[in-house]
């Protein structure tokens, strides 16, 4: 018999693994995502990715604001699923929702665990400068990613990847586990691997700390830092008192005179402005001035006088910032 799945997601991040679960036969008796949220400068209410998905595919769709909650258990409950598989989905699952299917509940988790539990485990792998990172299909307990482990597979991850670029492999690559960890569980040969817990690592969820070029550290932190935000919320610091996003940059592999960090030591015209840190210095290649598009640095230097001796960061980025929605755990 065909296993009858429950999926739980909510962000772009998800919507390859029910694509994959739909294309390979499985009915999905419906989706359970996150409330409809203001959007855009209108605030008009926007619907998760995960929900048009499910619509176009004719799925029913649940949104209880907390899955916790017990008329939303008694819902999925009705449902009667044989299993339950999430991805991305940004609520905690109690006990009573975690003993709904028979078989048990599948995360589709993007980090090799038991490094980077928690909410933010791309970001922070690549803003840490992990060399390689991948998907993990645990079995959900009560926990914080600390489930038994069904599958596991790794990827590199490149010197100058973003955030965004890994993200969206490993969207295609959790995709492609899920279906197979469903098929082992529907053949009765899922394995279950207990994480090793004093290897666990934690994912914080990002700050607006986080998003703050910080000068001193070194080259290469300040490179990780900045792909690793890339593309939300992306990493900033402040020139002439405005904020300046700084979307991408690299290692300046050449000697620069000695300055304190967040010196601009040269600006190269084709290239970019170079700028100071603790150790090294960075080039800096995209670049988003204050109320601009982002742009490549050598347009930036075009349309904007930066000068070796200015410094990056000496002010205080401006009081009122407008708040930001984090996206649902990856």
């Amino acid at each position: 018999m065909v296993l009858r799945i429950l999926f739980m997601g909510t962000p772009e991040f998800a919507c390859p693994t029910l694509e994959a679960l739909i294309r390979a036969g499985y009915p999905v008796v419906a989706v359970v995502t996150q409330p409809d949220r203001p959007a855009g400068r209108g605030g008009k209410l926007q619907a998760p990715p995960v929900k048009r998905l499910a619509e176009a595919h004719g799925i029913p769709v649940l949104q209880p604001r907390r899955v916790r909650h017990p008329d939303a258990v008694a819902q999925l409950r009705a449902l009667a699923p044989d299993l339950v598989v999430t991805a991305a989905f940004g609520q905690i699952l109690s006990a009573e929702v975690l003993a709904v299917p028979r078989l048990g509940c599948l995360n589709v988790h993007a980090s090799l665990l038991p490094r980077w539990r928690g909410a933010a485990p791309i970001h922070r792998a690549v803003m840490a400068g992990d060399t390689e990172t991948g998907i993990t299909i645990m079995w959900m307990d009560e926990g914080l990613d600390t489930g038994d482990i069904l599958l596991q597979r790794a990827i590199p991850i490149g010197p100058l990847e973003t955030a965004g670029e890994v993200h969206d492999r490993l969207a295609a690559l959790g995709a492609e586990l899920a279906v197979e960890a469903v098929r082992l569980v529907e053949e009765g040969r899922a394995p279950r691997i207990p994480q090793d817990h004093a290897r666990a690592t934690y994912a914080a969820k990002l700050t607006p700390e986080d998003e703050r070029i910080d000068w001193r550290e070194s080259a290469t932190q300040v490179v990780n830092r900045i792909r690793g935000l890339n593309p939300w919320p992306v990493a900033h610091t402040t020139w002439q008192g405005q904020i300046l996003k700084v979307w991408m940059a690299e290692p300046w592999p050449e000697p620069v005179p000695a300055a304190p960090p967040g010196t601009v030591v040269a600006v190269v015209r084709d290239k970019g402005p170079v700028v100071a840190c603790g150790e090294g210095a960075v080039l800096l290649t995209r670049l988003q001035p204050a109320g601009k598009r982002p742009m490549e640095a050598a347009a930036f230097l075009a349309g904007h006088r930066m000068a070796p001796g200015e410094v990056l960061g000496a002010e205080q980025p401006p009081a009122e910032q407008p708040a930001k929605e984090q996206p649902a755990k990856e």
